[in-house]
């Protein structure tokens, strides 16, 4: 007898593919991808990252399946049940999944924590996940990726706009570390602890007024290098920020560069030497954060003052750019007012925000996988924000059968 053949969802080119595997796994809808940097002469199909993804989708779900051709150019996946952490099904110690992330990613931790996040919530059990090994970078990264802190403060917070309390939501960084030699390895330690499980998330009506800042927060954070950094960081942002907002605080951080062992028996070296700042703003309208992160690169060369002037005035511009949600959280919140309740949840975002190339491929891919079409309105008011209207597909949680 013979097998039915499976409806694949088909997609191009490497660009959001994590994105594209959470919202399969969310939705259950088997995808193909092909293309994945098949131009490329020297690294052709799937980037270290995306490989170590994977393995991080197979430990938490169960019944996942992938197939990745010989080059690695193509693939299909068909998602699984996501368990989260149970014992006998890729738990390591005790309650907490190990995830090792090898040297030659380029990628910070938070291209693997965002996923999670979204994943989390409609788990079976808690979601408990420790990243370790010699690729784990907790700073921004130049490849866009927001640091831990600006993840910890500027999006984690916004759970709990959908029901999801943020209280249950724990990120440790047991180590932290700059990016390596050409943008390459690490060797941090984050652990995330996510018991915060629900049947499905609140309907969101994030369209009033933002309101004015009230307080800004920050972390300066030095992995091997002089602890003066972080205070020449704060001084400076302090220089651009203290004549707007009375109410700032920003904490220093300061850690050695983690040891990593290196190709020669038994000899290790320091790695993800560096210094950044993370900023976030906090609105007097509950659950609107603006967020900056600058990192110095990993060839150096960048003074603090120069980064510290730099993430002030990039908070700023996220700020000058309007709406409740910024580029970093956008896409976080979207995904979830689209897995909510069959209802219509509102967003109020900045011009400048919706048109950005990552949030019109997002529209494109909840509508392949059978979300609703948003819909777009201009704000009766002065400012230059629209209002998103999110249909809810009301996927919920399998494994749960409370509220």
């Amino acid at each position: 007898m013979s097998q039915p053949s499976v409806e694949y969802l088909r997609f191009t080119g490497h660009q959001s593919f994590a994105r594209r595997l959470t919202i399969s796994t969310l939705t259950g809808r088997p995808i193909h991808i092909s293309k994945i940097r098949s131009t490329s002469p020297t690294n052709p199909g799937l980037a270290p990252h995306e490989i170590s993804f994977l393995r991080l989708i197979e430990a938490i779900t169960n019944g996942s399946s992938m197939q990745i051709s010989y080059t690695g150019t193509t693939m299909t996946y068909h998602p699984g049940l996501i368990t989260g952490t149970i014992a006998g099904q890729g738990a390591a110690e005790g309650d907490v999944i190990d995830h090792h992330i090898p040297d030659t990613c380029t990628r910070g931790i938070t291209y693997f924590l965002m996923p999670l996040c979204l994943l989390a919530p409609f788990s079976k059990a808690h979601m408990n996940v420790r990243f370790s090994g010699p690729g784990v970078i907790t700073s921004a990264t130049e490849t866009g990726d927001p640091s831990v802190d600006t993840f910890r403060t500027a999006i984690l917070p916004l759970f709990g706009l959908f029901g999801i309390p943020p209280a249950r939501i724990e990120l440790r960084v047991l180590s932290r570390s700059c990016a390596g030699p050409g943008g390459k390895g690490g060797g941090g330690s984050v652990e995330l602890r996510f018991a915060s499980q629900v049947r499905l998330p609140k309907t969101l009506h994030l369209n009033r007024n933002p309101g004015r800042i009230k307080r800004i927060r920050g972390v300066a954070y030095c992995t091997g290098v002089s602890a003066s950094n972080n205070a020449r960081m704060i001084h400076a942002a302090r220089e651009i920020l203290n004549p707007l907002v009375s109410d700032i605080h920003i904490a220093a951080q300061y850690d050695q560069a983690p040891l990593v062992p290196t190709d020669k028996a038994g000899s290790k070296r320091r790695l993800g030497i560096g210094f950044g700042l993370s900023l976030v703003a906090e609105s007097s309208s509950v659950g609107v954060l603006y967020s900056a992160d600058v990192v110095v690169p990993p060839s150096g060369g960048v003074v603090p003052e120069d980064t510290g002037k730099q993430c002030a005035f990039q908070l700023l511009e996220s700020i000058a750019q309007g709406g409740c949600v910024t580029q970093v959280s956008a896409s976080t919140v979207l995904i979830l007012m689209a897995m909510g309740s069959e209802d219509v949840g509102r967003l109020r975002v900045g011009r400048e925000v919706i048109g950005t190339q990552d949030l019109v491929g997002l529209a494109r891919d909840l509508k392949t996988f059978g979300a609703s079409s948003w819909g777009l309105r201009d704000v009766d008011d002065e400012s230059d924000d629209i209002i998103i209207s999110v249909k809810g597909s009301g996927v919920g949680n399998v494994g749960r059968k409370i509220a």
